[in-house]
């Protein structure tokens, strides 16, 4: 049968028009399983501890390797500096280091955080391998602008644990069980800790790590920051010889 010009152009265009409506369903069809791999496979589970980087870092406390982890949330963000054979004969040398701006950073004497940082990295250093975990844990858990409303009402005659709570937190708010978890991402399940805190054994140990020893980690304690080390033997139990 001979179709019209007209007849043609409109079986031509039905054709166009099945084609493109297929054309447009297939390209859906690979666009949300192209969506669906990258978001089950490419993406990392949410929660799941994942290493973000990994560097050599020369300090003037020797070179070390430098990885940045990440679980959870703001919260579960770490650095490990990492030197020597972990997986040696004898247990890695550990600190696990609660951030300190005020400290670390700006040299405050009302801590002993940088001095504890300071003599880890040089102990590190010196042991045939160790890591010392980095965590945000400011203020023992309450964040930076929480430790200086705290400040403010220990200038006030409050000691550390008393203006802790008077905020309506716990005189120590930290948990370990991310650390935990990096120790065994980096293959490490026995150590020797550096700590003067019984609490941050107990931890780690209840996470699954095992502290074969603990390391005092005890600098000088200068004048200024002598009453704060005295109410966290006396009411946290911390381990301090001398004070």
């Amino acid at each position: 049968m001979r179709l019209t010009r007209a007849a043609c152009d409109s079986k031509y265009l039905t054709d166009a028009l099945i084609f493109a409506a297929k054309f447009h369903l297939l390209y859906c069809s690979f666009a949300m399983t192209a969506k669906s791999h990258s978001r089950n496979h490419s993406k990392p589970k949410p929660g799941r501890l994942r290493a973000i980087a990994r560097a050599e870092l020369p300090t003037r406390y020797g070179r070390f390797t430098i990885y940045g982890f990440q679980g959870r949330g703001s919260q579960e963000e770490a650095v490990a500096l990492v030197r020597g054979n972990l997986q040696g004969k004898a247990a890695p040398l550990v600190r696990v280091h609660s951030q300190c701006l005020t400290g670390d950073v700006l040299t405050s004497l009302r801590c002993d955080c940088r001095a504890q940082l300071e003599l880890s990295l040089k102990k590190i250093r010196e042991a045939p391998s160790g890591i010392l975990l980095y965590l945000p844990q400011e203020g023992r858990g309450i964040g930076l602008m929480n430790k200086l409303r705290a400040y403010q009402l220990q200038d006030g005659g409050m000691d550390t644990v008393e203006a802790n709570e008077s905020l309506g937190f716990a005189a120590d708010a930290r948990d370990y069980d991310f650390s935990a978890k990096i120790l065994k991402e980096l293959g490490v399940t026995k150590i020797r800790l550096l700590s003067n805190n019984p609490e941050k054994v107990r931890q780690l140990e209840r996470a699954g790590i095992r502290v074969v020893e603990r390391v005092p980690c005890q600098p000088r304690v200068s004048k200024i920051s002598r009453g704060y080390m005295q109410t966290k033997k006396t009411k946290m139990g911390h381990l301090l010889d001398g004070i």
